[in-house]
């Protein structure tokens, strides 16, 4: 990169990387978890609730926390002053689009709010419980005892 342009690059250090991926997966679970318990919240639908839970708890143990571990490994080989968007990879930039296309389209598709809210509590949970590897790397690095 040319040193004129160095300047304008928003590089921070790797806890803020951390931080930042802690902070986006907990804050857009905590959000599609408020949505889809909305969604739910009829007394047809309270039961579904847990069946979110379930399944979004299934789906963190089993492919979730294998992937925020791999981004915080990732994290970790980072020089300092690296480029906040680098906190996911290309391909996870376009998974992310892929994710909120598909949200999307659901929402606009006929399909019923139950189901809707079931899958919005699961995958909300589910990116919620798995930023605890990414709040206990976080919080180490805070305490100074590393990445």
């Amino acid at each position: 990169m040319k040193p004129s342009l160095k300047l304008y690059k928003p590089g921070v250090n790797r806890r803020v990387h951390l931080g930042c991926t802690a902070g986006l997966w907990t804050g857009i679970g905590i959000f599609l978890l408020i949505r889809g318990i909305i969604l739910l919240k009829s007394g047809d639908g309270l039961w579904l609730i847990g069946a979110g839970f379930v399944i979004g708890s299934v789906k963190s143990f089993f492919i979730l926390d294998r992937s925020a571990l791999k981004g915080i490994e990732r994290i970790s080989r980072f020089a300092d002053n690296t480029c906040i968007g680098a906190v996911y990879s290309w391909k996870t930039w376009l998974l992310v689009i892929a994710m909120m296309l598909f949200g999307i389209s659901l929402r606009k598709m006929a399909f019923s709010p139950l189901i809707v809210g079931t899958i919005c509590v699961a995958i909300g949970w589910a990116l919620a419980f798995s930023s605890r590897h990414a709040w206990k790397s976080w919080l180490s690095w805070r305490q100074g005892q590393g990445g």
